[in-house]
């Protein structure tokens, strides 16, 4: 009769996001302490939607965790415009966080565009949007300013990056040259900027939507400085998942699921999406798996108002403020 010390170690290694968060919080707070004062980051909150709220919270407590001054602005949708505008000339604020939704619509993106580019802990003004598309990663020529990526995707490549996903033995910009990522949600928030990410570090990505499936790479033998996308008609989760190494779901709402069977022997399994796209029988297949990463998204958030404040006092942005 096998005895316990006989069975056989568990196949699957679950990381949960704080373990990750707190090796970016250590870089975070040794940068913190060399500011003269601690940044103020200004969130405007303009609708009920619960997440919303949940993350007002997670950043609220993150910050007085570890430092940072938050500040809450609850106003009415149709007056934050005005808001944004006042904090963008404020030169007590240091970094600005919209919590979307507020319209729903191409209003949303107008909000993005109106706050001041030195001041856009999201990364969602069009100067950062273009770099991160283009992979450009500095604002200047003396490339002393890393440009300030989305905080969702950013969370999800330093996740990667904590699990060796990335390869430190090969050139920065080409670390995940080799690899195959499944992505499935091609939101413009999260999906499709993280499919970009990923294929300009080298890898070979299956974006994955209900309109279908698109390749990102940065070409054969990644030869091009930053990546195309093809489209693959025929294709589907089916045939790109089990040649994966790695599969990130995102798909909102609780009916989706990634079907286990799909999935390769020692996948590396990631979840963003609020509901688990998951099931617990993954743990039987997949190597690792990390079933949320809010901890780490709120973390990055201070690494991005960090970044901000340094590349302020290195050389002074060229303001965009309205």
């Amino acid at each position: 009769m096998a005895t316990k010390a006989d069975e056989a170690p568990p196949s699957c290694k679950v990381v949960l996001a704080g373990t990750i968060a707190k090796t970016i919080l250590e870089e975070v707070c040794d940068g913190l302490a060399k500011l003269p004062k601690p940044p103020l980051l200004v969130g405007f909150l303009a609708n009920a939607d619960p997440a919303a709220r949940m993350y007002v919270d997670w950043t609220a407590k993150t910050c007085e965790e570890n430092g940072f001054v938050f500040e809450l602005r609850e106003v009415g949708r149709e007056e934050l415009e005005d808001h944004i505008i006042t904090a963008n000339q404020d030169k007590a604020v240091d970094g600005i966080i919209v919590y979307y939704p507020i319209f729903g619509n191409r209003r949303d993106q107008y909000l993005q565009q109106i706050t001041d580019v030195s001041k856009d802990v999201e990364g969602l003004s069009h100067t950062y949007l273009f770099n991160m598309y283009q992979n450009v990663r500095f604002l200047d020529e003396q490339k002393l300013q890393k440009s300030i990526l989305p905080c969702t995707p950013l969370a999800i490549i330093k996740i990667l990056e904590h699990l060796h996903i990335y390869n430190p033995i090969l050139p920065y910009g080409n670390r995940l040259f080799g690899r195959t990522l499944t992505v499935i949600n091609r939101s413009e928030v999260v999906g499709r900027p993280l499919a970009a990410l990923l294929a300009n570090d080298g890898a070979c990505v299956y974006s994955v939507d209900i309109s279908g499936i698109q390749q990102f790479t940065r070409g054969e033998g990644i030869h091009k400085r930053c990546h195309e996308v093809v489209e693959k008609p025929g294709l589907k989760l089916d045939d790109v998942a089990p040649i994966s190494d790695v599969v990130i779901s995102g798909v909102p709402g609780g009916k989706f699921k990634v079907p286990t069977k799909l999935l390769r022997d020692g996948a590396v399994c990631i979840n963003f999406s609020s509901e688990k796209n998951f099931g617990p029988e993954v743990k039987g297949k997949a190597s690792i798996y990390v079933p949320a990463i809010g901890k780490v998204t709120i973390v990055v958030l201070l690494r991005n108002l960090l970044r901000i404040v340094q590349n302020r006092a290195s050389s002074q942005l060229p303001s965009t403020t309205v």
